[in-house]
């Protein structure tokens, strides 16, 4: 069951401040006496609070291979936090929520980093009284800030597990998010973020998601599923190019297929968390103030658990080395064997369960 937290009014690392921030999040288990035996699970970039089924909410989570008794997360024995990421749509304070005058936030919404996003939640856990973070486990955009979380608050985090993502976002990982952003940003209805009250940039949105999923899956598996068939009776070849909508007169499947991912998330997420969730992905780097990357993973004192995709084409396994390398101590980065691409850690994360268990205390 979704829940909220009133964190206050906050200060955003690169300027701004909203006068109250809420935190929305789900909880599983019960936290002992002692406040240590907390999970906290950081959700990717379109993500939610619900990681996973529950007695108050029955329907599926999107981590539910991970999370529930008897599963790696054993929630009879763990006390699990998923927050909703300040600056999203699922809850949590973001530019579609309303200012002390009832008016959206839009356009004035601050920049927000994966920093704030952390320094946010650690709030929220001291609120609810948590004194040590056994653990904070997540992947992509997740795994971001569960290695902010460890290098931020070294004395408070035991454990930490990062799947599919580097210490800071590579050139080319800031281009794909650009790619996106622009999409959003040139759609006729976005009206530099204030559109609310008005038509959506959903064309943007949809075109934003259709790049990033690119991303998310691998040629191999796009190939083995869609080839270059056609999409039913649909005739890709001939039609009006550049008239009209500006496409053919049929589909290939693949293409069918991006428009179907496309449409989901035009029902369920506001354009401008979009933006903001990946500025912050595109912004993040645990070194930055912090005198680089390697002085920054200098200061983790928790136990970590890595993992790569072997066949992820957006977050390299070498990235994930690159942590192991650079925090102190002989570490293994462990791989999720997937066809999939980027999207095992979602999919494939069971593949880790006793290796994390082990290595986490879990």
């Amino acid at each position: 069951m979704l829940k909220t937290y009133d964190a206050g009014s906050f200060a955003f690392e690169t300027g701004g401040c909203l006068p109250a921030v809420t935190l929305a999040y789900e909880t599983w288990g019960e936290l002992n006496a002692a406040g240590d035996n907390a999970v906290l699970v950081a959700h990717a970039l379109t993500g939610d609070t619900h990681v996973a089924s529950s007695d108050a909410d029955p329907s599926t989570g999107w981590w539910e291979g991970l999370l529930g008794p008897g599963r790696p997360i054993d929630t009879e024995k763990w006390f699990v936090i998923a927050p909703a990421m300040v600056g999203g749509c699922y809850g949590s304070t973001g530019s579609g929520s309303l200012d002390p005058e009832g008016v959206p936030w839009g356009s004035r919404f601050p920049f927000v980093t994966i920093r704030d996003a952390v320094n946010v939640e650690k709030r929220l856990l001291d609120d609810l009284g948590v004194t040590t973070l056994h653990t904070v486990i997540g992947g992509s955009m997740g795994g971001a800030r569960a290695l902010e979380w460890a290098v931020s608050y070294p004395d408070f985090v035991r454990g930490f597990a990062v799947f599919a993502c580097g210490a800071s976002s590579t050139a080319e990982q800031i281009a794909f998010g650009q790619a996106q952003v622009m999409a959003i940003r040139n759609d006729p209805h976005f009206n530099g973020g204030d559109y609310y009250g008005g038509p959506r940039p959903d064309a943007g949105l949809g075109l934003a998601r259709r790049i990033a999923h690119v991303t998310y899956r691998t040629e191999a598996e796009l190939q083995l599923r869609f080839g270059r068939a056609a999409q039913g009776l649909e005739e890709p070849l001939g039609g009006t190019q550049l008239a009209g909508e500006g496409r053919r007169t049929g589909r290939y499947q693949v293409e069918s297929y991006l428009d179907h991912q496309a449409a989901k998330l035009v029902q369920r997420f506001d354009p401008n968390a979009y933006i903001t969730m990946a500025e912050a992905l595109i912004s993040h780097d645990v070194g930055r103030n912090r005198g680089g990357v390697k002085a920054a993973l200098e200061r983790v004192r928790s136990i970590p658990f890595l993992a790569a995709v072997d066949t992820d084409r957006l977050y390299f396994p070498e990235q994930s080395q690159q942590i192991a390398d650079l925090i102190p101590g002989d570490h293994t980065v462990h791989t999720i064997t997937s066809h999939i691409g980027h999207d095992g850690f979602l999919t494939s994360a069971e593949q880790l369960g006793h290796a994390m268990r082990a290595r986490l205390d879990l």
